[in-house]
Protein backbone atom coordinates (compact mmCIF):
# COMPACT_ATOMS: atom_id res chain seq x y z
CA UNK A 1 0.00 0.00 0.00
CA UNK A 2 1.12 3.47 -0.59
CA UNK A 3 0.21 7.28 0.30
CA UNK A 4 -1.77 9.18 -2.38
CA UNK A 5 -1.03 12.90 -2.73
CA UNK A 6 -4.21 13.55 -0.47
CA UNK A 7 -3.21 11.50 2.05
CA UNK A 8 -5.34 8.43 1.74
CA UNK A 9 -3.84 4.77 1.56
CA UNK A 10 -3.77 3.13 -1.80
CA UNK A 11 -4.22 -0.51 -2.22
CA UNK A 12 -4.50 -2.96 -5.48
CA UNK A 13 -6.46 -5.19 -5.80
CA UNK A 14 -6.56 -7.62 -8.55
CA UNK A 15 -4.62 -4.96 -10.26
CA UNK A 16 -7.09 -1.88 -10.00
CA UNK A 17 -6.16 0.98 -7.62
CA UNK A 18 -8.39 1.57 -4.46
CA UNK A 19 -7.85 4.53 -2.64
CA UNK A 20 -8.70 3.91 1.12
CA UNK A 21 -9.66 6.95 3.03
CA UNK A 22 -7.73 6.39 6.94
CA UNK A 23 -5.14 3.58 5.67
CA UNK A 24 -1.61 3.78 5.64
CA UNK A 25 1.11 2.35 4.05
CA UNK A 26 2.54 -1.43 4.94
CA UNK A 27 -1.12 -1.83 6.74
CA UNK A 28 -3.52 -5.28 6.14
CA UNK A 29 -7.18 -3.85 6.46
CA UNK A 30 -10.83 -4.07 5.80
CA UNK A 31 -12.69 -1.85 3.71
CA UNK A 32 -15.59 -0.80 2.10
CA UNK A 33 -15.95 0.60 -1.66
CA UNK A 34 -18.63 3.61 -2.15
CA UNK A 35 -17.45 4.69 -5.14
CA UNK A 36 -16.23 2.94 -8.45
CA UNK A 37 -14.65 4.37 -11.44
CA UNK A 38 -13.19 2.94 -14.54
CA UNK A 39 -9.59 3.19 -13.35
CA UNK A 40 -9.87 3.41 -9.74
CA UNK A 41 -12.07 2.46 -6.73
CA UNK A 42 -12.42 4.88 -3.27
CA UNK A 43 -13.34 3.09 -0.38
CA UNK A 44 -13.78 3.86 3.15
CA UNK A 45 -11.61 2.26 6.41
CA UNK A 46 -13.75 -0.56 8.09
CA UNK A 47 -11.30 -2.12 10.55
CA UNK A 48 -7.27 -2.41 10.32
CA UNK A 49 -6.02 -5.67 11.19
CA UNK A 50 -2.43 -5.41 11.23
CA UNK A 51 -1.63 -1.32 11.74
CA UNK A 52 1.78 0.38 10.83
CA UNK A 53 4.48 0.81 12.92
CA UNK A 54 3.91 4.74 12.18
CA UNK A 55 0.16 4.77 12.82
CA UNK A 56 -0.85 6.81 16.37
CA UNK A 57 -3.85 8.20 18.01
CA UNK A 58 -5.40 11.27 16.46
CA UNK A 59 -5.15 14.43 18.99
CA UNK A 60 -8.11 16.08 17.88
CA UNK A 61 -11.82 14.96 18.78
CA UNK A 62 -12.66 15.98 15.31
CA UNK A 63 -10.36 13.92 13.37
CA UNK A 64 -11.77 12.30 10.89
CA UNK A 65 -14.97 14.71 10.31
CA UNK A 66 -13.46 18.05 10.24
CA UNK A 67 -11.49 18.31 6.52
CA UNK A 68 -8.72 20.47 7.98
CA UNK A 69 -6.50 17.91 8.68
CA UNK A 70 -5.85 14.53 6.64
CA UNK A 71 -2.66 12.81 8.66
CA UNK A 72 -3.21 13.12 12.45
CA UNK A 73 -3.10 9.67 12.31
CA UNK A 74 0.78 9.17 10.54
CA UNK A 75 3.31 10.35 12.79
CA UNK A 76 4.92 13.43 12.00
CA UNK A 77 8.14 12.13 10.79
CA UNK A 78 6.52 9.59 8.76
CA UNK A 79 4.47 12.91 7.51
CA UNK A 80 7.45 14.46 6.71
CA UNK A 81 9.10 11.36 5.16
CA UNK A 82 5.76 10.57 3.10
CA UNK A 83 6.06 14.90 1.80
CA UNK A 84 9.69 14.10 0.49
CA UNK A 85 8.81 11.05 -1.30
CA UNK A 86 5.94 12.86 -2.99
CA UNK A 87 8.33 16.01 -3.62
CA UNK A 88 11.24 13.88 -5.18
CA UNK A 89 8.79 12.03 -7.58
CA UNK A 90 7.21 15.02 -8.53
CA UNK A 91 10.71 16.63 -9.73
CA UNK A 92 11.73 12.89 -11.22
CA UNK A 93 8.26 11.93 -12.56
CA UNK A 94 7.01 15.72 -14.42
CA UNK A 95 10.75 17.72 -14.02
CA UNK A 96 12.99 14.82 -15.29
CA UNK A 97 15.25 15.68 -12.80
CA UNK A 98 16.83 15.42 -8.95
CA UNK A 99 18.53 17.60 -6.62
CA UNK A 100 22.18 16.85 -6.23
CA UNK A 101 21.22 16.73 -2.04
CA UNK A 102 18.44 16.43 0.01
CA UNK A 103 17.82 19.24 2.09
CA UNK A 104 16.81 18.29 5.92
CA UNK A 105 13.26 18.98 6.49
CA UNK A 106 12.60 22.46 8.08
CA UNK A 107 10.34 21.39 11.55
CA UNK A 108 8.59 23.40 13.76
CA UNK A 109 6.13 22.57 16.14
CA UNK A 110 3.19 19.51 15.41
CA UNK A 111 0.52 20.98 17.16
CA UNK A 112 -0.60 24.76 17.75
CA UNK A 113 1.17 26.23 14.81
CA UNK A 114 -1.88 28.34 12.67
CA UNK A 115 -1.67 31.45 12.90
CA UNK A 116 -4.21 32.49 10.18
CA UNK A 117 -7.12 30.45 9.60
CA UNK A 118 -11.05 30.94 7.70
CA UNK A 119 -13.40 29.51 9.96
CA UNK A 120 -17.12 28.51 8.51
CA UNK A 121 -20.39 29.69 10.47
CA UNK A 122 -23.70 28.54 10.11
CA UNK A 123 -26.42 28.45 11.94
CA UNK A 124 -28.52 25.57 11.91
CA UNK A 125 -31.84 25.51 12.66
CA UNK A 126 -32.79 21.87 13.63
CA UNK A 127 -30.04 21.80 16.05
CA UNK A 128 -31.08 25.39 17.06
CA UNK A 129 -27.39 26.55 17.57
CA UNK A 130 -24.58 27.57 15.81
CA UNK A 131 -21.62 26.19 14.24
CA UNK A 132 -18.22 27.21 13.53
CA UNK A 133 -15.22 25.12 11.97
CA UNK A 134 -13.68 24.14 9.09
CA UNK A 135 -15.85 21.92 5.91
CA UNK A 136 -16.67 18.56 6.74
CA UNK A 137 -13.96 16.14 5.06
CA UNK A 138 -15.77 15.53 1.27
CA UNK A 139 -18.71 17.71 2.15
CA UNK A 140 -20.26 20.99 2.05
CA UNK A 141 -21.20 21.48 5.56
CA UNK A 142 -19.46 22.81 8.39
CA UNK A 143 -18.24 20.43 10.98
CA UNK A 144 -19.32 21.01 14.63
CA UNK A 145 -15.88 21.36 16.00
CA UNK A 146 -15.22 22.53 19.85
CA UNK A 147 -11.27 22.61 19.57
CA UNK A 148 -9.02 22.96 16.85
CA UNK A 149 -5.77 21.63 18.05
CA UNK A 150 -3.39 23.06 15.47
CA UNK A 151 -4.83 26.64 15.87
CA UNK A 152 -2.51 28.41 17.67
CA UNK A 153 -1.82 28.92 21.71
CA UNK A 154 -5.30 29.77 22.88
CA UNK A 155 -7.04 30.13 19.43
CA UNK A 156 -7.42 26.41 20.12
CA UNK A 157 -11.25 26.79 21.90
CA UNK A 158 -12.33 29.97 19.77
CA UNK A 159 -14.70 27.36 17.64
CA UNK A 160 -16.74 26.41 20.58
CA UNK A 161 -16.36 29.96 22.09
CA UNK A 162 -17.47 32.39 18.95
CA UNK A 163 -20.58 29.76 18.64
CA UNK A 164 -21.61 30.41 22.15
CA UNK A 165 -21.26 34.36 21.25
CA UNK A 166 -22.67 34.29 17.83
CA UNK A 167 -25.54 31.77 18.81
CA UNK A 168 -26.67 35.14 20.70
CA UNK A 169 -27.00 37.58 17.83
CA UNK A 170 -29.59 38.92 16.30
CA UNK A 171 -27.60 38.38 12.79
CA UNK A 172 -26.60 34.77 13.34
CA UNK A 173 -28.10 33.99 10.11
CA UNK A 174 -26.46 36.64 8.18
CA UNK A 175 -23.07 35.96 9.61
CA UNK A 176 -21.10 33.32 7.19
CA UNK A 177 -17.06 33.43 8.25
CA UNK A 178 -14.45 34.39 10.72
CA UNK A 179 -11.19 34.97 9.80
CA UNK A 180 -8.56 34.45 12.52
CA UNK A 181 -4.92 36.14 12.19
CA UNK A 182 -2.45 36.44 14.72
CA UNK A 183 0.32 38.47 14.94
CA UNK A 184 3.54 37.49 17.12
CA UNK A 185 1.88 40.35 20.07
CA UNK A 186 -1.85 40.47 19.48
CA UNK A 187 -4.37 38.52 17.60
CA UNK A 188 -7.65 39.70 15.49
CA UNK A 189 -11.14 38.35 14.16
CA UNK A 190 -12.61 39.18 10.94
CA UNK A 191 -16.48 39.21 11.00
CA UNK A 192 -18.26 38.48 7.73
CA UNK A 193 -21.73 40.21 7.94
CA UNK A 194 -24.32 40.10 5.40
CA UNK A 195 -25.68 42.67 7.42
CA UNK A 196 -24.58 45.57 9.06
CA UNK A 197 -24.91 44.56 12.82
CA UNK A 198 -27.01 46.77 15.16
CA UNK A 199 -25.81 48.50 18.54
CA UNK A 200 -26.49 45.29 20.63
CA UNK A 201 -24.79 43.24 18.14
CA UNK A 202 -21.96 45.11 18.14
CA UNK A 203 -21.25 45.99 21.82
CA UNK A 204 -21.29 41.61 22.09
CA UNK A 205 -18.93 40.97 19.49
CA UNK A 206 -16.81 43.83 21.00
CA UNK A 207 -17.42 42.19 24.21
CA UNK A 208 -16.24 39.10 23.28
CA UNK A 209 -12.99 41.10 21.82
CA UNK A 210 -11.91 42.79 24.93
CA UNK A 211 -12.85 39.73 27.25
CA UNK A 212 -10.45 37.43 25.03
CA UNK A 213 -7.86 39.75 23.94
CA UNK A 214 -9.09 40.40 20.17
CA UNK A 215 -8.86 43.06 18.14
CA UNK A 216 -12.18 42.99 16.16
CA UNK A 217 -12.84 43.87 12.13
CA UNK A 218 -16.03 43.89 10.42
CA UNK A 219 -16.17 43.04 6.97
CA UNK A 220 -19.34 44.28 4.84
CA UNK A 221 -18.82 43.09 0.87
CA UNK A 222 -14.43 42.20 -0.57
CA UNK A 223 -11.33 42.87 1.43
CA UNK A 224 -11.51 46.35 0.85
CA UNK A 225 -14.40 46.85 3.18
CA UNK A 226 -12.38 45.20 6.15
CA UNK A 227 -12.93 47.86 9.22
CA UNK A 228 -11.67 47.60 12.59
CA UNK A 229 -15.13 47.98 14.88
CA UNK A 230 -12.75 50.46 17.14
CA UNK A 231 -9.72 52.04 16.13
CA UNK A 232 -6.88 49.35 16.78
CA UNK A 233 -4.17 50.40 19.86
CA UNK A 234 -1.40 49.03 17.73
CA UNK A 235 -0.53 46.76 14.43
CA UNK A 236 -0.76 43.65 13.97
CA UNK A 237 3.29 42.21 13.41
CA UNK A 238 5.33 39.96 13.35
CA UNK A 239 9.16 39.11 13.36
CA UNK A 240 12.20 37.80 11.10
CA UNK A 241 15.75 37.39 10.63
CA UNK A 242 16.45 36.92 14.55
CA UNK A 243 13.78 39.56 15.61
CA UNK A 244 15.84 41.97 13.55
CA UNK A 245 13.08 43.13 10.41
CA UNK A 246 9.37 43.59 11.79
CA UNK A 247 6.47 42.94 9.40
CA UNK A 248 3.44 45.38 9.96
CA UNK A 249 0.52 43.77 8.03
CA UNK A 250 -3.72 43.87 8.03
CA UNK A 251 -5.96 41.25 9.48
CA UNK A 252 -6.50 39.70 5.90
CA UNK A 253 -3.23 40.27 4.09
CA UNK A 254 -1.46 36.96 3.22
CA UNK A 255 1.13 35.64 5.20
CA UNK A 256 2.65 32.10 6.50
CA UNK A 257 0.18 30.07 8.12
CA UNK A 258 3.12 29.06 10.45
CA UNK A 259 5.23 31.30 12.04
CA UNK A 260 8.12 29.13 13.42
CA UNK A 261 8.30 27.86 9.56
CA UNK A 262 8.48 31.06 8.10
CA UNK A 263 11.19 32.27 10.59
CA UNK A 264 13.39 28.88 9.70
CA UNK A 265 12.73 29.04 5.70
CA UNK A 266 13.52 32.99 5.91
CA UNK A 267 16.87 32.05 7.19
CA UNK A 268 17.06 29.12 4.86
CA UNK A 269 16.40 30.91 2.03
CA UNK A 270 19.14 33.61 2.62
CA UNK A 271 21.71 30.79 3.55
CA UNK A 272 20.80 29.43 0.71
CA UNK A 273 21.13 32.46 -2.01
CA UNK A 274 23.91 33.38 -0.02
CA UNK A 275 24.12 37.27 -1.23
CA UNK A 276 27.47 39.50 -1.38
CA UNK A 277 27.63 43.04 -0.39
CA UNK A 278 27.10 43.90 -3.72
CA UNK A 279 24.86 41.80 -5.48
CA UNK A 280 21.38 43.03 -7.07
CA UNK A 281 18.37 40.30 -5.50
CA UNK A 282 15.41 40.08 -7.88
CA UNK A 283 12.56 38.75 -4.66
CA UNK A 284 9.48 37.77 -7.24
CA UNK A 285 6.03 37.45 -5.52
CA UNK A 286 7.49 39.42 -2.69
CA UNK A 287 4.07 40.22 -0.27
CA UNK A 288 4.88 42.80 2.47
CA UNK A 289 8.57 42.06 1.91
CA UNK A 290 8.66 38.66 4.00
CA UNK A 291 12.12 37.73 2.39
CA UNK A 292 12.61 41.12 0.54
CA UNK A 293 14.10 42.73 3.48
CA UNK A 294 15.67 40.32 4.98
CA UNK A 295 17.37 40.12 1.74
CA UNK A 296 18.56 43.81 1.46
CA UNK A 297 20.09 43.52 4.99
CA UNK A 298 22.77 41.93 3.30
CA UNK A 299 22.68 42.75 0.10
CA UNK A 300 23.62 45.58 -2.41
CA UNK A 301 20.03 46.06 -3.96
CA UNK A 302 16.90 44.12 -3.71
CA UNK A 303 13.79 44.58 -6.13
CA UNK A 304 10.47 43.48 -4.70
CA UNK A 305 7.99 42.77 -7.27
CA UNK A 306 4.12 41.79 -6.73
CA UNK A 307 0.81 42.23 -8.66
CA UNK A 308 -1.29 43.52 -5.04
CA UNK A 309 -0.94 47.16 -5.23
CA UNK A 310 -2.31 47.38 -1.45
CA UNK A 311 0.72 44.82 -0.73
CA UNK A 312 3.55 46.79 -2.34
CA UNK A 313 2.11 49.97 -0.97
CA UNK A 314 2.98 48.09 2.96
CA UNK A 315 6.08 46.61 1.78
CA UNK A 316 7.42 50.14 0.74
CA UNK A 317 6.15 50.76 4.44
CA UNK A 318 7.34 47.83 5.94
CA UNK A 319 11.39 48.52 4.74
CA UNK A 320 10.71 52.41 5.56
CA UNK A 321 9.86 51.11 9.28
CA UNK A 322 12.77 49.23 9.09
CA UNK A 323 15.30 51.71 7.78
CA UNK A 324 16.13 49.60 4.50
CA UNK A 325 16.85 51.99 1.90
CA UNK A 326 18.29 49.88 -0.66
CA UNK A 327 15.26 47.86 -1.51
CA UNK A 328 12.28 48.85 -4.66
CA UNK A 329 8.80 47.77 -4.61
CA UNK A 330 6.87 47.13 -7.77
CA UNK A 331 3.30 46.25 -9.14
CA UNK A 332 3.22 43.88 -11.56
CA UNK A 333 1.02 40.97 -12.84
CA UNK A 334 3.74 38.21 -12.79
CA UNK A 335 1.78 36.19 -15.49
CA UNK A 336 2.42 38.46 -17.88
CA UNK A 337 6.10 39.09 -18.79
CA UNK A 338 5.60 40.53 -22.49
CA UNK A 339 3.97 43.76 -20.05
CA UNK A 340 7.05 43.51 -17.91
CA UNK A 341 8.31 47.37 -16.85
CA UNK A 342 11.71 48.86 -16.44
CA UNK A 343 12.89 46.65 -13.81
CA UNK A 344 12.84 43.44 -15.79
CA UNK A 345 15.42 44.91 -18.08
CA UNK A 346 18.03 44.81 -15.54
CA UNK A 347 20.80 42.09 -14.80
CA UNK A 348 20.32 40.19 -11.13
CA UNK A 349 23.04 38.31 -9.55
CA UNK A 350 20.10 36.27 -7.53
CA UNK A 351 16.72 35.39 -7.48
CA UNK A 352 14.10 34.75 -5.50
CA UNK A 353 10.68 32.86 -5.71
CA UNK A 354 7.58 32.35 -3.75
CA UNK A 355 4.96 32.07 -6.12
CA UNK A 356 1.19 31.10 -5.60
CA UNK A 357 0.32 26.96 -6.81
CA UNK A 358 0.26 28.15 -10.33
CA UNK A 359 4.07 28.10 -10.63
CA UNK A 360 6.06 30.87 -12.31
CA UNK A 361 6.63 29.14 -15.72
CA UNK A 362 5.24 32.20 -17.81
CA UNK A 363 8.09 34.45 -16.05
CA UNK A 364 10.95 31.98 -16.63
CA UNK A 365 12.01 32.50 -20.21
CA UNK A 366 13.19 35.81 -18.50
CA UNK A 367 15.85 33.94 -16.51
CA UNK A 368 18.14 34.35 -19.78
CA UNK A 369 17.87 38.16 -19.92
CA UNK A 370 18.72 38.04 -15.71
CA UNK A 371 21.46 35.27 -15.87
CA UNK A 372 21.33 35.22 -11.79
CA UNK A 373 24.19 32.57 -10.71
CA UNK A 374 21.49 31.08 -8.48
CA UNK A 375 17.86 30.90 -7.60
CA UNK A 376 16.08 30.05 -4.59
CA UNK A 377 12.81 28.67 -5.18
CA UNK A 378 9.72 28.33 -2.57
CA UNK A 379 6.82 26.25 -3.61
CA UNK A 380 3.77 25.69 -2.21
CA UNK A 381 3.04 22.53 -4.88
CA UNK A 382 5.66 20.00 -6.20
CA UNK A 383 3.43 19.65 -9.70
CA UNK A 384 4.48 23.44 -10.73
CA UNK A 385 7.68 23.37 -8.88
CA UNK A 386 8.25 20.49 -10.84
CA UNK A 387 7.13 21.72 -14.22
CA UNK A 388 8.97 24.68 -13.31
CA UNK A 389 12.42 22.70 -12.65
CA UNK A 390 12.36 20.90 -16.05
CA UNK A 391 12.34 24.77 -17.78
CA UNK A 392 15.28 25.74 -15.29
CA UNK A 393 17.07 22.65 -16.20
CA UNK A 394 16.27 21.46 -19.65
CA UNK A 395 15.92 24.32 -20.82
CA UNK A 396 17.87 27.15 -19.18
CA UNK A 397 20.34 25.17 -18.19
CA UNK A 398 20.49 25.56 -14.30
CA UNK A 399 21.50 22.75 -12.11
CA UNK A 400 19.11 21.71 -9.29
CA UNK A 401 21.70 21.32 -6.48
CA UNK A 402 19.43 20.91 -3.76
CA UNK A 403 15.53 20.10 -2.74
CA UNK A 404 13.76 19.62 0.54
CA UNK A 405 10.74 19.67 2.65
CA UNK A 406 9.24 22.41 5.27
CA UNK A 407 6.61 21.35 7.48
CA UNK A 408 4.52 24.31 6.97
CA UNK A 409 1.06 22.32 7.46
CA UNK A 410 1.99 19.32 9.94
CA UNK A 411 -1.01 16.51 9.96
CA UNK A 412 -2.44 18.02 6.21
CA UNK A 413 -1.28 16.27 2.92
CA UNK A 414 0.21 20.10 1.28
CA UNK A 415 3.81 19.58 0.00
CA UNK A 416 5.58 22.96 0.91
CA UNK A 417 8.97 22.85 -0.37
CA UNK A 418 12.39 24.53 -1.25
CA UNK A 419 14.92 24.13 -3.82
CA UNK A 420 18.36 25.57 -5.08
CA UNK A 421 19.03 26.06 -8.56
CA UNK A 422 22.50 26.90 -9.73
CA UNK A 423 23.48 28.52 -12.96
CA UNK A 424 25.94 26.82 -15.09
CA UNK A 425 29.79 27.65 -15.02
Amino acid sequence: MDLAHDGRGIARVAGKAVFIDGALPGERVRFRVFKRRRQLDEAGLVDVLIPSADRVVPACAHFGICGGCSLQHLSPPAQLQAKERQLLDNLERIGRVRPDTLLPPLRGPAWGYRRRARLGVKYVHKKGRVLVGFREREKPYIADVRRCEVLQGSLAALPQELAAMIETLAIREKLPQVEVAAGDAAAALVFRVLETPGSEDTGKIAAFGVRHGLKIYLQTGGLDTVRPLHPPDAPLTYAVDSGSVRIEFGPVDFIQINREINVSMVDAATRLLLPAADDAVLDLFCGLGNFTLPLARRAGSVVGVEGDSILVAKAQANAAANGVGNAAFFKENLFEPARFGTWAHRRYDLVLLDPPRAGASALLERMAHWRPRRVVYISCHPGSLARDAEILVHVQGFKLTGAGVMDMFPHTAHVESIAVFEAPP
